[in-house]
C-alpha cells in the first residue's frame, strides 16, 4: 500500500507514470486518461512515480 509514513514513501504512486521528453525534462502522465499533468523544470525524475519504457 502506498503512503507517506515516517518521512518516506512506501510503494509507488498509483495511476501515474513518467517519461523523459526530448528536451531532457521528465513529464508526469495520468495513466487512465493519458494526459500530461506536470513537467519538471530540472532534469531529475519525479520521486515515487514509475517510469515508462
Amino acid at each position: 500500500m502506498a503512503g507517506n509514513s515516517g518521512g518516506h514513501r512506501d510503494g509507488a504512486v498509483k495511476g501515474r507514470s513518467q517519461f523523459k521528453t526530448p528536451s531532457g525534462h521528465y513529464a508526469k502522465r495520468d495513466t487512465s486518461t493519458g494526459r500530461i499533468m506536470d513537467v519538471k523544470s530540472d532534469n531529475k525524475p519525479f520521486k515515487g512515480v514509475r517510469k515508462e519504457k
